[in-house]
């Protein structure tokens, strides 16, 4: 397998996983019987449980993944099925790829000034992609 389309499954599996965190605190926050019944209360959705903040970053990281995954899908896809694979694309496959794992990190951590860089070089990532596929 190639690297970007080894990155491509990775970044897809990061995807599924990224769910995780949110998900055991919710699970913990209701408690097993609530979570497997899909919802806290009868009052539901007017009265939500409180989340931790962190939950909350974890739950909007899965979100800013989902919206991100489809784009460096297409341009990987594009660039396999054109055979515009090149040391290039590689790279900047590997850096979306560890864009993506630090920005959720920094993201659900809370560490200030770092969540939006990190987000841009995974954006540059997907557009330098599109771009060498494109000039090909």
């Amino acid at each position: 397998m190639n690297a970007p389309l080894f990155y491509l499954a990775a970044s897809g599996m990061l995807c599924v996983l990224l769910w995780t965190p949110y998900i055991l605190n919710r699970v913990f926050v209701w408690g097993i019987p609530a979570f497997a019944s899909n919802y806290p209360s009868k009052k539901f959705p007017a009265e939500v449980p409180a989340i931790p903040v962190w939950a909350e970053r974890a739950q909007r990281a899965h979100l800013n993944m989902v919206e991100t995954l489809p784009a460096f899908a297409a341009v990987v896809l594009a660039a396999y099925l054109t055979d515009a694979n090149n040391s290039a694309i590689a790279s900047w496959a590997t850096v979306f790829f560890w864009a993506r794992i630090f920005h959720a990190s920094v993201y659900i951590l809370g560490v200030p000034y770092l969540r939006t860089p990190v987000y841009l070089i995974s954006w540059a990532a997907v557009l330098m992609i599109g771009t060498q596929v494109v000039l090909r």
